[in-house]
């Protein structure tokens, strides 16, 4: 027997030892990492946050678990015979036969057939697996860190709100016209009464600054006004921290929806379908979108505002509407960033995971 294909009883125990004590090792420097990050969240009151600490790691079980799944049952689905004619259906490439299906399964050739899935194809599916887990921890670190990056400009605009010249420009003793406040000038312009302009203005606002000190002021003070006293000392951005904290948690979840629509992506990516092509661009399509949406969203409150009183005392008060939102419901855009979250995940962990199987599966896999 060649030293590729020797068993356990084969194999000198001082490299078994060995690459077991390597795969404990690394186990228990994750889990270390991840009780530390834990730790890290707890001591800044980010109790949130600890929660989409949890959602990644039932992810990660889920994906592990997925991963045994498939290590047990490569036998047993191996063996598990279909019609020749249906194996050749749905190739990922054109005239690509997959090679050695015919004979890594006695049973079926006798039969005339062959496996539903070979051993080194449910290996390679376990490769995938395995990256799709690295790429979406890494999406979700990213998105984490974008976020925080974006909200260190917040925390120098509270700051400001304390000062004596921000509260005397806000004085609600002083009277203004709602088109004269920087919140007015940035939003109440000709394009803002014309629908179709509207949109592309906004389409276009996103790519530059997405939330101004101005939106930041007027909806920090619309917050306030509905739920506060008007003189009250309230960080607002400790409170969208939370917010975004908890926004967060649902994000980087992966519900019952998003794994229907990685089996489709997998299914899709047969020859003739030409998914390369149209499906990497659907979350960028949905992020435009959103963006979009918001940027609309922002305009619609202050053009409402402003139509209710053309004269503002300090500055435009605006008042958060869910009826704004598509349908109604805020939380869609949550499921539609989850959706571009996971597909991102998915479109990079294939790409890597054809990459590896290309250049690393004739030295990895027999």
């Amino acid at each position: 027997m060649s030293n590729s294909e020797a068993s356990l009883e084969s194999t000198p125990t001082w490299a078994v030892a060995g690459v077991s004590a390597v795969l404990i090792c690394i186990a228990l420097l994750i889990e270390h990492a991840l009780h530390r990050l834990t730790l890290l969240l707890e001591r800044r009151k980010r109790k949130t946050l600890n929660q989409a600490l949890r959602h990644v790691k039932a992810e990660l079980r889920n994906l592990g678990f997925m991963s045994l799944l498939l290590t047990v049952a490569k036998q047993p689905i191996s063996k598990i015979c279909i019609p020749a004619g249906l194996g050749d259906s749905l190739l990922p490439c054109k005239d690509a036969a997959p090679p050695g299906r015919f004979t890594e399964e006695q049973s079926c050739q006798k039969k005339g057939k062959i496996s539903l899935l070979s051993s080194q194809g449910t290996q390679q599916l376990q490769i995938l697996i395995i990256v799709l887990a690295m790429f979406h921890i890494l999406s979700s670190l990213v998105t984490l860190v974008l976020g925080e990056a974006k909200m260190k400009r917040w925390k120098t605009w509270e700051e400001e709100t304390t000062t004596l010249e921000h509260q005397l420009s806000n004085d609600p003793r002083r009277l203004k016209l709602a088109r004269k406040t920087s919140f007015g000038e940035r939003h109440l312009k000709s394009w803002s009464n014309h629908h179709l302009f509207l949109w592309v203005v906004c389409f276009l606002r996103q790519f530059t600054d997405s939330v101004s000190k101005a939106d930041y002021f007027s909806l920090r003070r619309g917050f306030i006004a509905v739920h506060f006293s008007q003189d009250c000392k309230f960080e607002f951005r400790k409170f969208l921290r939370r917010s975004v904290d908890r926004d967060f948690a649902v994000i980087v979840s992966i519900s019952f929806w998003i794994w229907l629509f990685a089996v489709f992506f997998i299914f899709f990516n047969a020859y003739g379908f030409y998914s390369h092509y149209w499906l990497p661009f659907i979350p960028l399509v949905i992020l435009l979108a959103i963006g979009t949406k918001l940027e609309v969203i922002i305009t619609t409150m202050c053009l409402k505002s402003s139509n209710q009183a053309i004269v503002v005392p300090g500055t435009i008060c605006v008042e958060p509407d869910n009826n704004f939102f598509w349908f109604g419901r805020p939380r869609l855009l949550l499921h539609l960033m989850q959706f571009i979250l996971v597909q991102n995940s998915f479109q990079l962990a294939f790409f890597a995971w054809t990459w590896v199987v290309q250049l690393w599966a004739p030295v990895m896999l027999p």
